[in-house]
Formats: C-alpha cells, sequence, structure tokens
C-alpha cells in the first residue's frame, strides 16, 4: 500500500469515527417512559384570545407554577415570579401565563439576533411525546415567543428563523404584571418540511392525545446575558437548560 493510500484510509477512518460519535450522541437521548415524567391534564376549551385570560373558560383551570430554576439563580419574588394555565381544543393548545417580572427589556433588535437573552416565554412542545433529540430537527419545537410576538426557533440546518404562523399572541403589561395568551398550532415533526411548497398541516386534537409540553421564561434585568431561565417540570441533573435539545425533560400533557 503506497503512502497516498494509507492518507486516503486515515481520513476515511476519521470520517466515519467522527459520524459515529455524532449518531451515538443523538441517540444517547434516550426516549423517556411515561412514568418518569410530570404528568398533567388540560382541560378542553377556546378562549377568547385577548391577552386578558378573565373568561370564564379559564376560571375552571388550575394555575401550574413556573418556578423551576435551569439557569441562573433562584430569583427573588420581587425579581419575577411565574405560573400558568392550559385548555385546548380540536385546532389548539392554549397556554395562559401569568408572569410578575420588575423589568421588561428587549435589547436586541434583530429579532433571530440572541432572542433568548431577551425576555420571552418559551413554549416547548413533543407532539407526538416520543422525546428524544430535537436540536436540529422537528420532533418537537421550542417556540421563543419575543414581547413583540415573534416565534424563533431552529431549523434542521441549524439557522434560526421565525415561525410566527404557528403561535398566535396576545400579550398585556400593567406595572410588573404581564399577562401572555397564546394559541399553538401543533405539528407532525416527523412529516414537517421547510420547503416553499411544503403542506404543512397542523395535527387536529381531540380527547386522551398525549404530547409532551413544558414552559419557561427568560428572566434578563439589563445584563449581557438571561440572568434567570424558569422552568415548568423539575430536570435532573446538574445541566438543566437542556430543553432545546432533549424532549425528554418535558412533561407529559394529557387533553381531558
Amino acid at each position: 500500500m503506497n503512502k497516498d493510500s494509507i492518507i486516503a484510509l486515515g481520513i476515511t477512518f476519521l470520517v466515519l469515527a467522527f459520524l459515529w460519535v455524532e449518531k451515538s450522541a443523538e441517540e444517547s437521548v434516550a426516549a423517556p417512559s411515561e412514568d418518569s415524567r410530570m404528568a398533567f391534564n388540560a382541560k378542553y376549551g377556546s378562549p377568547l384570545l385577548d391577552g386578558k385570560g378573565d373568561d370564564s373558560v379559564w376560571q375552571s383551570t388550575t394555575w401550574l407554577p413556573l418556578d423551576q430554576c435551569w439557569l441562573g439563580t433562584p430569583p427573588s419574588a420581587s425579581d419575577y415570579t411565574g405560573r400558568y394555565k392550559l385548555l385546548w381544543d380540536e385546532s389548539h393548545l392554549y397556554v395562559l401565563a401569568e408572569i410578575l417580572d420588575d423589568t421588561l427589556i428587549d435589547i436586541h433588535q434583530d429579532g433571530l439576533l440572541k432572542y433568548w437573552d431577551d425576555d420571552c416565554l418559551e413554549i416547548f412542545v413533543d407532539e407526538d411525546a416520543s422525546g428524544g433529540n430535537h436540536q436540529y430537527n422537528y420532533n418537537a419545537f421550542a417556540y421563543h415567543i419575543a414581547l413583540d410576538g415573534k416565534v424563533v426557533d431552529i431549523r434542521p440546518d441549524s439557522a434560526f428563523a421565525y415561525f410566527n404562523d404557528h403561535c398566535t399572541t396576545r400579550r398585556s403589561t400593567e406595572g410588573k404584571r404581564s399577562v401572555w395568551e397564546v394559541a399553538v398550532r401543533l405539528y407532525d415533526g416527523k412529516q414537517y418540511s421547510d420547503e416553499v411548497d411544503a403542506d404543512n398541516i397542523p395535527k387536529m386534537l381531540k380527547k386522551g392525545k398525549k404530547m409532551g409540553f413544558a414552559l419557561a421564561y427568560c428572566d434578563n434585568d439589563h445584563s449581557p446575558e438571561r440572568e434567570n431561565f424558569m422552568g415548568s417540570v423539575p430536570v435532573a441533573g446538574a445541566d438543566k437548560n437542556r430543553g432545546w435539545i432533549d424532549a425528554g425533560i418535558f412533561g407529559l400533557l394529557s387533553l381531558e
């Protein structure tokens, strides 16, 4: 075997080794068992989307805490507190979030630049509750909703992109209290396509359906980076900021 053949063989080996490591890393994010996930329910109802959350259909639902510190240090109650409610109908999952935040900022005028370092609500949905890696694929979605209502997630090509048609948001703010009311369309990530002429049809929802779900809030008080990242579900281990990669940390939501 000549020198050129040895070099070519070595390069081939390195490429195959890299692909094996990359594949193994993705597969290491295993699908969770139902027993290991925080379980909760959503009642049926179609609220008026006005950013107030005071219509009667919301009154029959229970507030859930948005109090798990995924990043940073636990904030004081004067800095941040959060809670949320859920509803669903055939076309949407509805999220009502009440956030008490002493400072609201949007310091990045380019909505695709470091959007996670501005104050924003983040909705995680895994339509078929399969868990697993969704960093650069549509196995699940992580919708970052900015103060202006724009919605950002990451495409399979690792580019940041708008998904404004996936979420309709109304927000009202009075003093430190902001009410976010969001209607979320769910998509089959295995069939979803970025092609311009793609026919991405939202899934119809029905009673008994289960999906992966988590909610979070990025809190910044004029720092270069967000100071806290508060989530709705407990995450085991030291690295709790894994929701944008691992859908297995989501809770298990059942539609009743």
